[in-house]
């Protein structure tokens, strides 16, 4: 690993699409807790909205009055490239990923300079895991996806699961998720534009499966498990076609602290059987008009882009998933839980993120890689710190 001169950059940290909803919300949290001496700037398209955020940022955190604004557009490489050369740490919110997120991805890999983002679509991840981990890993770049409620709360807290039970055994975690939040556009849209891009995803699937290489004497699994009632969760357990039980199994693919044969199963935990089958129905609603592009873009344009949940309606919401996890004649109930998960805990699970690659300790690594994998607990303890809560609530 080179990691390409980052000592000599402008930047410790970029963040990429600074003006939408959840890039100002990012920006404020890295106003208030970036450390001292951090060197840090906001980039986007549009130069007149970059210094509308810095107003309204540095008018809660004066600090930030002086942060530097830098243009670039998703569609323009050249711009791109020089902003990936600018800094160590390039994070991003521009999304649809799947449209939007390939050739800032081509640039950090190629800068050598480490990049996260918020995507939840599992064909970009997989697209850039085919096209740019082999030159990531030469540059000594870490490209790290899914930095937010998809998916750190699932992957470091299966980690931190699996820290409490026995070593070299075969393990088995369960992940529950409840949750009361609302979405912004820019979610709404990415939910939409993977659901209705299932061949091209499937396709991806595939070709990484194509290029990965094969784990040899251990086996780690997040099979598609049906739905049924949880005793342990004290809810109905209905399987989660989301990005993050692909994250668990390969952080446990990484990392032999797994054990030699690991399975995850991931779900969202409801309490009465009749708001299960209404969640059902409305995904199965949803999935087939996301398959009509008229229909896709009618839903979509129903949300104006750069808005989302006001304060009030954040300062309600919260998540808590529970993991039950067993191995070797032990098992432990553990959580993972905090406020509104779409947006004020993500923008702050994306900063410390950043700020954790920046300037913690942590293990060589590089190409695409998990937040266990790159991070581990280091992030579990900056996000401790920050007030986003992992518990055990039960070990035998």
């Amino acid at each position: 690993m080179d990691r390409r001169d980052g000592a000599e950059r402008a930047y410790d940290i970029v963040l990429f699409g600074a003006t939408g909803f959840a890039g100002e919300l990012t920006a404020r949290y890295l106003a208030e807790h970036a450390p001292e001496g951090c060197r840090w700037a906001l980039a986007g398209r549009d130069p007149d909205k970059l210094e509308r955020v810095r107003e309204r940022v540095s008018g809660a955190f004066p600090s930030a009055a002086d942060v530097p604004l830098l243009r670039a557009d998703a569609g323009d490489a050249a711009a791109l490239r020089e902003l990936a050369a600018s800094t160590r740490v390039l994070a991003s919110t521009v999304g649809p990923y799947v449209l939007y997120g390939e050739a800032l991805v081509a640039a950090c890999a190629e800068a050598g300079t480490d990049y996260l983002d918020l995507t939840g679509e599992p064909e970009f991840v997989d697209r850039t895991y085919v096209l740019h981990d082999a030159r990531a890993r030469e540059t000594g770049a870490r490209l790290v996806h899914a930095c937010g409620f998809d998916s750190v709360p699932h992957d470091l807290g299966v980690w931190y699961t699996v820290q409490r039970l026995p070593r070299d055994v075969p393990l088995r975690v369960d992940g529950y998720v409840r949750s009361s939040a609302m979405f912004s556009a820019g979610t709404f849209a990415s939910a939409l534009t993977a659901m209705g891009r299932g061949p091209q995803m499937l396709r991806a699937a595939r070709e990484r499966r194509l290029h990965e290489p094969r784990l040899v004497g251990r086996r780690a699994r997040a099979p598609f498990a049906g739905p049924r009632f949880s005793p342990q969760a004290g809810a109905w357990a209905l399987p989660l076609p989301t990005l993050d039980p692909q994250v668990v199994a390969r952080s446990a693919a990484a990392l032999d602290r797994y054990g030699p044969d690991f399975r995850y199963r991931h779900y969202a935990a409801v309490k009465t059987l009749p708001v299960a089958l209404g969640g059902v129905a409305a995904v199965g609603a949803g999935l087939a008009l996301a398959q009509v592009p008229a229909a896709r873009r009618w839903l979509i344009g129903r949300y104006e882009p750069g808005r989302g949940p006001d304060q009030e309606r954040r300062a309600r919401s919260w998540f808590s998933v529970r993991f039950v996890g067993e191995g070797g004649g032990r098992r432990v109930l553990t959580e993972v839980s905090g406020g509104d998960p779409g947006y004020d805990e993500t923008a702050k699970m994306l900063a410390e993120s950043a700020l954790s690659l920046a300037f913690d300790d942590l293990p060589p690594t590089s190409g695409q890689v998990t937040t266990a994998v790159a991070m581990g607990g280091a992030l579990v303890d900056r996000l401790s710190a920050a007030g986003i809560r992992f518990r055990v609530a039960d070990a035998r």
